[in-house]
């Protein structure tokens, strides 16, 4: 556990095949896209994250399908050219927008099409309007492009959304499900028997640092300290931090660490991986994410429970106990602390409120009125 070097090597092999593996899949889906576009995402290579410029390139993929039926009578997408581009106006953009709302798209699956409705809601058009205006500035300013249209196409409202987060009593109930595993099915409770001690471990991880799933997927067995109480993290943008355990979420994890050791990885990669699936494989984080779901289901049906809202809570709790918005903003790794000032927006204002009470003006004629209360009239 405390092999510095190797606890080094590890994290970087982990976080540089994650890349690899997204860079192999935007190579293969940008093969689709208008030729053009290969320029464009070797410019942003250095700004921009491998998830994100996936996500980009989905995006761009639906765009330019839909342009190639709307307008340019099913031109095959990789022949699409900046003439073409040219023809695009803010009108078809915004009729892109009303497309995506609701849209089916095939996939062969076996020799056999399916169709699959897909939808978006005004976070998912806002996202693929941001990545069609980023294409454009991109030509526009590299003057292969006349006009940047897509500048002037008005965003789709956003409204605010609800931060869902655990309240103190159903954070109890939560760890107990996970604990007793009581209310699982009959299926889930045989799993539940060899799963208990990792399940816990990563709940009351995710409730204790409020870190990412992904930072949980990446955490390796040397990454915990125990004689500090410290874990070392990588963040989204792959800088590498120390963050601090309550011996609470330490004993878990040494409760955990006692079954881990006695199981044989199933790989190289696992044999580093702090946490195991039941194929003996570094857990990921549609495998997280179901575990969260499983247990939050039971222990609270009316909210709908990810290992995000895991993050919130913690992040509320923080905020709560410390009153300090710059501390929450740096333990959650956020880069801009606006981002958590709009999260934590709401308890500010509660704050806010309790701090009228707090200081009193008068306070000899307060305590008059109060003492005359208790002197009975004669």
């Amino acid at each position: 556990m405390k092999e510095k070097n190797s606890t080094a090597n590890t994290n970087i092999n982990y976080y540089k095949q994650r890349t690899r593996e997204l860079n192999e899949k935007i190579r293969v889906a940008s093969a689709e896209l208008p030729e053009f576009c290969d320029a464009y995402f070797r410019a942003i290579s250095s700004r921009t994250s491998a998830l994100t410029r996936l996500n980009y390139v989905y995006d761009l993929k639906l765009f330019f399908e839909y342009i190639s039926d709307a307008l340019l009578d099913s031109k095959p997408m990789r022949s699409i050219t900046l003439d073409d581009m040219e023809t695009i106006t803010a009108a078809d953009i915004e009729k892109f927008l009303d497309y995506v709302s609701v849209y089916d798209r095939n996939y062969n699956y076996e020799n056999k099409t399916i169709v699959i409705t897909s939808e978006n809601g005004e976070r998912g058009k806002a996202r693929k309007l941001s990545t069609v205006r980023s294409l454009f500035k991109y030509f526009f300013k590299k003057e292969k492009l006349s006009s940047n249209v897509a500048a002037i196409v008005d965003s789709p409202k956003l409204h605010e959304k609800v931060i869902l987060r655990l309240e103190v009593d159903e954070i109890e109930k939560l760890l107990d499900e996970v604990e007793s595993g009581e209310k699982l099915t009959e299926r889930q409770k045989a799993l539940h028997r060899s799963t208990k001690k990792r399940d816990l471990a990563i709940i009351t991880l995710l409730l204790g640092t409020g870190i990412r799933v992904s930072e949980c997927v990446g955490l390796n067995v040397n990454d915990v300290n125990f004689d500090d109480n410290s874990i070392k993290i990588t963040r989204k943008g792959g800088n590498e931090v120390i963050l601090y355990i309550s011996s609470e979420v330490a004993e878990v994890l040494l409760a955990y660490l006692e079954q881990r050791n006695t199981i044989v990885p199933a790989d190289d990669d696992a044999a580093s991986a702090l946490f195991l699936s039941g194929q003996r494989k570094r857990m990921q984080q549609r495998s997280i994410q179901y575990l969260v779901q499983k247990y939050s289901r039971i222990a609270t049906p009316l909210k709908k429970i990810t290992p995000h809202k895991l993050r919130s809570t913690y992040g509320t709790n923080l905020y709560r106990q410390s009153g300090d918005i710059y501390l929450v903003a740096d333990v959650l790794g956020h880069k801009d602390v606006n981002t958590t000032k709009k999260h934590y927006a709401a308890m500010t204002e509660d704050r806010r409120k309790a701090a009228s009470q707090m200081v009193k003006l008068r306070e000899s004629r307060n305590a008059e009125e109060s003492g005359s209360k208790d002197i009975p009239e004669k």
